[in-house]
């Protein structure tokens, strides 16, 4: 089996952050990324499906999303919470200010494994590990009310988190996340229903087998938050940064001359098919 856990999907992320860092033309560096990823990251990626073919999309995420939280990071936020971080190296890797607060919340396994590989490196921020399952909603509740306490304005993460939840447990997280008013923004990616069906496709087998299918794509998009007190800041279509940022999967030149000929509303569709959202509370 290629992957055999949910938490495997962190070293094969990891593995392509370890990729893109190989490159000399590298958008972003991630030194401890191959490490963290360990074999069972290159295993992954040789062994999914079109697994090096579609690296590009990780990567995009991975480097955008480093520009929101230099971003937010300038705009005031004095803390980032950091939820099911699987193996992101960012507070070590980034230049963050040395007052910032960084909290990594994600389940025992995985984020002991990061803190032991790590523990010899020093963060560029104020680092905490907390080791938890966010699925515990009491739990929950109580770490989102501390952390709430400690910051005026922080950023919260869920990289690759929501898209394998159920739309009723999006909407939980949603709520909670909204009950602190110093938690600002929250910085996600999100799929759309058009991506869900290309991935059951491609890896749906085998996601399906490590009970980690994708299950979370809006047909709303960003504005689906809006129930739950959350509204669309920025918007990133992964497709325009690929371009932008010279990251581009094999044929995309051919696909954006054939989608000249499609209907305005259908070219917005495919360019939001996948993305990162920077929400704000409302």
């Amino acid at each position: 089996m290629t992957i055999e856990n949910i938490s495997d999907t962190a070293r094969w992320v990891a593995e392509y952050r370890a990729m893109e860092t190989d490159r000399p033309d590298a958008i972003f560096r991630d030194p401890f990324a191959r490490r963290l990823a360990g074999p069972r990251g290159a295993e992954i990626v040789n062994t999914m499906p079109r697994g090096r073919q579609m690296a590009w999309a990780m990567i995009t995420r991975t480097a955008v999303m480093d520009e929101v939280i230099a971003d937010r990071v300038r705009t005031g936020a004095d803390m980032v919470i950091n939820l099911a971080a699987g193996l992101d190296a960012r507070p070590w890797r980034m230049d963050l200010p040395a007052s910032l607060r960084w909290v990594d919340v994600d389940l025992p396994g995985i984020l002991q494994h990061k803190v032991k590989e790590l523990a010899n490196e020093t963060p560029r921020c104020r680092y905490e590990a907390v080791m938890q399952d966010l699925r515990d909603a009491d739990a929950r509740r109580a770490l989102f009310a501390r952390l709430g306490g400690e910051c005026k304005n922080a950023l919260v993460i869920t990289e690759g988190l929501i898209v394998y939840l159920e739309p009723a447990q999006v909407a939980d997280l949603a709520k909670a996340l909204h009950v602190p008013p110093t938690f600002r923004w929250w910085l996600t990616d999100l799929a759309s229903p058009r991506l869900l069906k290309m991935v059951e496709r491609s890896w749906g087998k085998k996601l399906g087998e490590a009970n980690a299918p994708f299950r979370f794509g809006p047909a709303e998009g960003p504005t689906w938050f809006e129930q739950h007190g959350w509204q669309e800041l920025r918007y990133s279509s992964n497709g325009d940064d690929a371009r932008r940022l010279r990251r581009e999967m094999s044929g995309a030149g051919f696909w954006r001359f054939v989608m000249l000929f499609f209907p305005r509303r259908i070219r917005e569709e495919f360019r939001r098919m996948a993305g990162t959202v920077l929400l704000e509370r409302v």
